[in-house]
């Protein structure tokens, strides 16, 4: 397959597409984005790559980053965890509190806010030092010493953070959150702060693609089962209330972040990495989602 020629191909039938989303400008620093950036970025298991637009570019991952809190949380409490955050789609916007209450205080899954702020007190629970050792584990997975939480974006998300704090707070009534919920809202807004660029999160992301082991580090970083789970999780919560639609159009397990990055896996063969800012009343990059709709039908990679 001709990658390259592809993305070109994909590229050119989208110029007339009417992207009527907006950047995420309730967090400060994401309103500065331009809003017309655009990369995508695909690494195969067996390291073929191909990369077009703003692909090696920057940006903020935002939620994709709960993915990995949560593989790293899985390693620690195995299936224990889910006694704390469920595995079903929420069927509402990614930082609602109305389920918290009926659920008391059980998340519905850990890619929605609410449980990644969980998996966030996990971790804290399990690691000596979390920003630390959290950031150490994403080096090793991506294969990139350089990657960093950004500063910038942190203070930016804690300055507008009040729905979160309300989720924190919600849940620590109910006793599902154990540590400190300052230290914990910390550690989450860092872990959101990352940046990557299309071509660093697609490699990151191989390792759901390879059955748990990473091509980049050559380690295992989950078992086969655990491996299969994690994309489970992200086929069927991995964009909010939109789950089910990007199931049905793309048809890959993935996950999506309010930076306008989107990546997805196809077991046994690739990961691909997707940024336009722009979003959907869902919270999810408009044109990645057209975008990845085209690749797997011109592909015929969907895995249904």
């Amino acid at each position: 397959m001709e990658y390259q020629a592809l993305f070109l191909k994909i590229n050119n039938s989208l110029k007339g597409f009417q992207d009527s989303g907006q950047v995420a400008n309730y967090i400060p620093e994401l309103a500065k984005v331009d809003a017309n950036k655009f990369g995508v970025h695909l690494t195969t298991i067996d390291h073929k790559q191909a990369g077009f637009g703003d692909d090696n570019e920057k940006f903020s991952i935002q939620s994709i980053a709960k993915v990995l809190a949560l593989t790293l949380a899985y390693t620690f409490e195995d299936e224990i965890l889910f006694k704390r955050v469920g595995v079903e789609p929420s069927g509402t916007p990614f930082n609602s509190l109305y389920l918290l209450e009926t659920d008391q205080g059980i998340p519905r899954n850990p890619l929605i806010n609410a449980g990644a702020i969980v998996v966030c007190d996990v971790l804290m629970s399990h690691l000596k030092n979390p920003k630390a050792d959290f950031l150490k584990f994403v080096q090793t997975v991506s294969g990139n010493s350089a990657i960093s939480y950004c500063e910038r974006i942190v203070t930016s998300e804690k300055s507008c953070g009040y729905r979160n704090m309300a989720l924190v707070n919600l849940m620590k009534t109910f006793g599902n959150i154990k540590n400190k919920i300052d230290d914990v809202m910390d550690f989450y807004f860092n872990l959101c702060s990352i940046q990557m660029t299309c071509n660093e999160l697609s490699k990151t992301f191989l390792f759901l693609a390879n059955d748990g082991f990473c091509p980049v580090s050559n380690k295992v970083i989950l078992s086969p089962s655990k491996s299969k789970r994690i994309n489970s999780v992200m086929q069927s919560c991995g964009f909010y209330d939109e789950a089910g639609e990007f199931s049905f159009k793309v048809g890959l397990p993935g996950k999506s972040g309010v930076g306008g990055g989107i990546v997805a896996v196809h077991p046994g063969k690739y990961s691909i990495a997707v940024w336009s800012p722009k979003l959907n009343k869902k919270g999810n990059s408009n044109k990645g989602i057209a975008f990845l709709e085209r690749f797997t039908t011109e592909t015929d990679t969907s895995i249904f």
